[in-house]
């Protein structure tokens, strides 16, 4: 017969649940180094009992004539004191005792005096542990008669069943505390701390389903306690957020409505510009004179819109990874730039040979086909590239000989359309190569400039982390 399985309620493996069972058991557990010392006390005064009532059992000799007693009074002073045999001796004093006929040899001596606490907690649990009868020679001084020594000869199993009557008891009493205990605590905990932290998880859980909802913000109860501070903190990291999300599609409209406009204007101006090659022709010096400027306007826009579009519709795809040598790469970079470039543009290549990464090289190419452009558009005539590894990373620093980049365009470097150091630009070359370094495990930082020239420094880590590369095809 199957059985169903039944889920258990969110309580029964929550906070509320682990602090009851935690409780109980640290309760449990003082409960038991109580009563390791507690049975070894309960066993000393359990046989001191024994060596009073011995002690009373000889006193009746010392009122009879000759300390003699008839057999059947000895053997009921005997069993009051549930001994075999009695016997009292000390200085300056003669000896009483009470013996059957047969009494049987001892097992195990015990010298209540002589027995260190340790000791007594050892042969507690050896009397627990013990399955068969033991006889025990009880050795104690007695309390009426000072320096007289009493030797009581007793069966062990009478002791062994109180012994267990206690525990039973010490048992009992000891899960009634630690229910007790463990439910004043977790009542407390429950109001203290479990009700709170049940509350943020479940105003978490609501704010992530709908973070736009204003109504799902928590609202902070004003303790002053840990709680209270971590409810304030939650509100406000989620008016941040709601803030933000808000800017983001509010950001994301106007994208979309500026790729649209961006699209028409690109339109316009492309007929624009047809008009002004025609109007180029015109033979009027005023109006030949005006003309480049004009289209030289008209190029910047289409350029400026085309970069929008662009950067609009674009999805970085991700790296397509092989293993290629950088040096290579830098050199067909160079050779690229000198063709567009003419004669007035160098490349140095600096990059030690040897290099291999494991990237997309094709999205590598773009970027430093990014940052080079972007020096000669600035006014650079030579630009250096170097390289070097070290501890799975390759440091690239590419330096040009321009004019730097100004104080205001620093501020805002890597950020779209706001970024340009030129005018007319789109700022997207740098945005775009930190975009391609960062998804490569990488980054892009502006080193120095001046105005003798700018540094970036790029690193990029030759093996990718948790992805095995696979070598480049052959051409």
């Amino acid at each position: 017969m199957a059985f169903s399985k039944f889920p258990l309620p969110p309580q029964a493996h929550g906070l509320s649940a682990r602090l009851l069972i935690l409780t109980i058991f640290f309760v449990m557990l003082a409960e038991v180094a109580i009563y390791v010392p507690s049975i070894a006390r309960f066993r000393e005064q359990y046989l001191q009992e024994r060596i009073r009532t011995a002690h009373l059992a000889t006193l009746a000799l010392e009122v009879m004539p000759d300390a003699q007693l008839s057999e059947s009074v000895a053997m009921k002073l005997l069993d009051q004191a549930g001994a075999y045999g009695i016997a009292l001796a000390g200085p300056g004093m003669a000896k009483r005792a009470l013996y059957r006929k047969m009494p049987p040899s001892a097992d195990a001596i015990v010298d209540l005096d002589a027995s260190t606490p340790w000791d007594m907690i050892v042969e507690a649990f050896e009397t627990l542990a013990q399955r068969d009868n033991r006889v025990l020679r009880v050795l104690g001084y007695s309390q009426q008669e000072g320096g007289a020594m009493l030797e009581v000869i007793i069966d062990e199993t009478p002791l062994r069943h109180a012994m267990y009557d206690y525990s039973v008891r010490i048992l009992a009493l000891s899960i009634a505390i630690a229910l007790l205990t463990a439910g004043l605590v977790f009542v407390s905990l429950q109001w203290l701390m479990v009700r709170p932290i049940r509350n943020l998880t479940e105003n978490m859980m609501l704010f992530r389903s709908d973070p736009e909802n204003p109504r799902r913000m928590i609202t902070p109860s004003g303790r002053d306690d840990e709680i209270g501070m971590a409810e304030r903190e939650l509100a406000a990291m989620q008016r941040d957020l709601r803030m933000a999300l808000t800017q983001r599609a509010r950001l994301a409209a106007i994208g979309a409505a500026v790729a649209k406009i961006s699209h028409d204007l690109r339109n316009i101006l492309q007929t624009a510009s047809v008009v002004s090659d025609r109007i180029a022709s015109i033979i009027d010096p005023e109006v030949r004179r005006m003309t480049p400027r004009l289209i030289e306007s008209i190029d910047r826009a289409i350029n400026l819109c085309q970069h929008t579009l662009g950067y609009a519709r674009e999805n970085l795809p991700p790296p397509e990874r092989r293993r290629f040598d950088l040096r290579a790469l830098v050199e067909e970079v160079g050779n690229d730039q000198a063709l567009a470039n003419g004669a007035a543009f160098s490349l140095e290549n600096e990059v030690a040979g040897g290099i291999e990464i494991a990237a997309d090289r094709d999205q590598m190419f773009r970027a430093l086909t990014n940052l080079v452009r972007n020096a000669v558009e600035a006014g650079a005539k030579h630009v250096r590239v170097a390289g070097r590894a070290a501890d799975g990373t390759v440091t690239l620093t590419v330096a040009d000989d321009g004019p730097g980049v100004p104080p205001k365009a620093r501020e805002n470097l890597f950020q779209p359309f706001v970024g340009s150091a030129k005018s007319g630009g789109a700022g997207l070359g740098l945005v775009i190569a930190r975009d391609i370094l960062r998804a490569h495990g990488g980054d892009i930082a502006l080193a120095e400039t001046s105005d003798k020239g700018t540094v970036f420094s790029l690193d990029l880590p030759v093996e990718p982390k948790h992805q095995a590369s696979s070598p480049e095809p052959a051409s």
